[in-house]
């Protein structure tokens, strides 16, 4: 699913306008990377949470020359899912 998908689902699940529903995932994707960038996290209950986790720096392979090189330490975006997202797709393999 993409994200013009996911705002079709959302007109159809919530009965807003094409216009709305947009404005509405806009305002969530927005606000979830406004609270990553400030390294807070995201608490959704039962889907999930989104973190941020500092990836230490690294050694690695330049891929054309095989020279050795030092991948920089950066932060990376999380997900974890819920209790209740994990048993709905179990559910859903069976």
């Amino acid at each position: 699913m993409n994200k013009t998908e996911l705002v079709n689902f959302v007109v159809s699940g919530a009965n807003l306008t094409q216009a709305d529903a947009q404005h509405a995932v806009n305002a969530l994707l927005q606000t979830i990377t406004e609270t990553l960038k400030k390294k807070g996290t995201v608490n959704l209950i039962g889907f999930g949470s989104f973190s941020v986790q500092k990836r230490a720096s690294r050694s690695g392979r330049h891929p054309r020359t095989g020279e050795a090189i030092t991948i920089p330490a950066t932060n990376m975006p999380v997900f974890k899912p819920g209790k209740t997202l994990k048993e709905a797709v179990q559910q859903q393999k069976r």
